[in-house]
């Protein structure tokens, strides 16, 4: 299977955006024409500074109402989706997980999981095998099940919210992934189990996934295919997994000179 985008711009959709009315009139472009191919089982690393469209780019890919595609394509397996809800891509199987997950209260992991699960895929495990389940992977993320008490994210630090949504990752094993900075506010330990769940996901389901990050860290434990470095909306650079330990030691001010002076 392949995840693909086209020659992607997308802007601030102005209806969605705030009432300042210079805002309204002027839909200002964030992504200028991106082109990436994700095959199933691939790991794709998306670098690049701050401001540069990292997040933009997810939550377009996601379908966010906030931004809006104004060319190019979003194709799952050669069909366009870029007219479908977030919750239609969802079900085709594309994931997304948040640089900021929101916490839910009230709503337990374990029911949100399992209700996920049956509308996504073929339908859920009885509810005792499901639980077995989900304890052993949270077991494996270092997520106490005393959590399983709690809402969803809800009161989670930084490092514990983006083990939840590494879970939610391995549980609902999506056909292609995109993960925004799951490495922000991770100790050493987080880190390895982020990086471990991710791992195991595209080993054992053949995920495709976009790893987006400003940092090599989490790159040194899970191993990229190709490496992209975006600037300024757009695509500057791609190779492999050495590009990303040459970016971090250069830095990105070096590659906005140089797409200043190429515009």
């Amino acid at each position: 299977m392949k995840f693909e985008m086209k020659d992607l711009h997308v802007a601030v959709n102005a209806e969605q955006s705030s009432a300042n009315t210079a805002v309204q009139r002027e839909r200002k472009e964030i992504i200028s024409g991106i082109s990436l191919t994700i095959n199933s089982g691939e790991v794709h690393a998306l670098m690049g500074p701050n401001g540069s469209g990292k997040s933009t780019l997810s939550l377009a890919l996601m379908g966010h109402p906030k931004y809006k595609i104004t060319h190019g394509d979003i194709l799952l397996n050669g069909k366009s989706i870029i007219n479908l809800p977030a919750n239609e891509r969802a079900k085709l199987g594309v994931f997304l997980g948040f640089q900021y997950p929101q916490e839910v209260e009230g709503v337990g992991i374990s029911n949100f999981l399992r209700t996920v699960l049956a509308r996504t895929n073929d339908g859920a495990p009885a509810v005792k095998e499901f639980h077995k389940q989900l304890k052993e992977k949270m077991s494996q993320l270092g997520m106490p099940e005393e959590f399983l008490k709690r809402g969803l994210n809800h009161g989670f630090s930084g490092g514990e919210k983006k083990r939840s949504e590494i879970l939610q990752l391995e549980v609902l094993k999506p056909k292609f992934a995109i993960l925004d900075e799951p490495d922000s506010g991770t100790d050493v330990d987080g880190l390895k189990s982020v990086a471990a769940g991710i791992k195991e996901t595209v080993a054992e389901n053949k995920t495709g996934v976009l790893l987006i990050t400003h940092y090599n860290r989490i790159l040194e434990h899970v191993k990229p295919d190709f490496v992209h470095i975006i600037v300024d909306g757009k695509i500057v650079n791609s190779g492999g997994a050495e590009l990303a330990r040459e970016t971090e030691k250069s830095g990105y001010d070096s590659l906005k000179v140089a797409e200043a002076a190429a515009q």
